[in-house]
């Protein structure tokens, strides 16, 4: 991440999830709450039937700060996960680069991103700021 980054920076990019993906994500983690992993209670739900770990969409947004942001390092987010996505659903991530803050003392220069993730019918799914850690110039 020693290249320039400027202000207004957008990064996109698309993922679908699957009910396999929360299953494994469930495994993995432990949170196997029925409204993601059982389809037949998820289908006596008000959403009608399984949906994400707001944790797995996280780290959809982590995989998409790494693979656009080389050796940089997440410092915090604050997001929201204002509708539920659906196994089978395209998600968009879409990173900007919203501020830049310098580096002092022992801190390392560092990014502010504007994060947003969306439905293929707009419908915003997760939102927030992510504060990123830079490397130094080299």
């Amino acid at each position: 991440m020693t290249e320039r980054l400027e202000i207004g920076r957008v990064i996109e990019s698309t993922r679908t999830l699957s009910q396999d993906d929360f299953d494994r994500f469930a495994a993995l983690s432990g949170d196997d709450n029925p409204i993601h992993v059982d389809p037949q209670f998820a289908a006596t739900t008000r959403f009608g039937r399984t949906v994400s770990h707001g944790m797995l969409l996280y780290g959809v947004l982590c995989a998409a700060v790494h693979e656009n942001f080389p050796g940089a390092t997440q410092l915090g987010q604050d997001l929201m996960f204002p509708s539920p996505t659906f196994a089978g659903e395209e998600i968009t991530v879409r990173l900007e680069v919203t501020g830049a803050e310098p580096g002092t003392g022992q801190r390392t220069p560092g990014l502010r991103l504007a994060v947003v993730m969306t439905k293929a019918n707009g419908e915003t799914v997760c939102q927030g700021e992510a504060l990123l850690t830079r490397r130094q110039a080299e």
